[in-house]
């Protein structure tokens, strides 16, 4: 099964007769589990938490599974299915809630290839991204970038799932919060040479 695609999964469900224990849905489940698990998790802002909504994301999406249309990626149909979900419980639950605009990204340091935060551990270097990233950025930036690097999802579809106007659409965000983070390091490696 690992040759097909999540839409082959998909169609190769519907044709089937297994129901819940039918096997394309368990490989569905095993390829995004962890990336729903995480989405939730950046939501929540709490592990437990978390993972009672990725469940409940899974169930939802399995029990609208034929509303998958095809248009747009299974995993980009998933993400909708989760934002709203979790959206959703946060309005009816508000105090189980610790949400927080921190977002991790481990690509930062590599994507820019700034060769001092080479010499960082890398929980220093993911620390500091984390730091720029928050200071540097609007929340639109770092949604888009998020969704772009860490989730790989194609920037014409963070820009119909986020209703982007502009006429670049999601490209100019990510060309914007690019620009600023690099200059972000181009300061810190200016102060960091300077104290040598």
């Amino acid at each position: 099964m690992p040759q097909l695609s999540d839409e082959e999964l998909v169609a190769r469900y519907r044709t089937g007769s297994l129901g819940q224990s039918d096997p394309h849905i368990n490989e569905l489940f095993r390829r995004h589990y962890q990336r729903v698990a995480c989405w939730c998790l950046r939501f929540a802002g709490n592990r437990d938490r978390a993972l009672d909504l990725a469940q409940e994301v899974f169930a939802q999406a399995f029990r609208r599974l034929d509303s998958f249309q095809g248009n747009s990626k299974f995993s980009t149909w998933l993400y909708v299915i989760t934002k709203n979900h979790c959206l959703n419980s946060a309005r009816s639950h508000p105090s189980k809630y610790e949400v927080s605009s921190e977002i991790l990204l481990k690509e930062i340091p590599d994507s820019f290839g700034l060769d001092p935060l080479a010499k960082l551990e890398q929980d220093g270097a993911v620390e500091l991204a984390r730091r720029w990233i928050q200071d540097c950025l609007d929340e639109t930036e770092r949604t888009v970038l998020t969704l772009h690097i860490h989730d790989e999802m194609p920037l014409d579809a963070i820009t119909r799932l986020l209703g982007l106007r502009n006429a670049s659409g999601a490209k100019a965000y990510i060309v914007s919060a690019r620009r600023k983070l690099q200059e972000a390091a181009r300061r810190w490696k200016a102060r960091h040479e300077a104290a040598r």
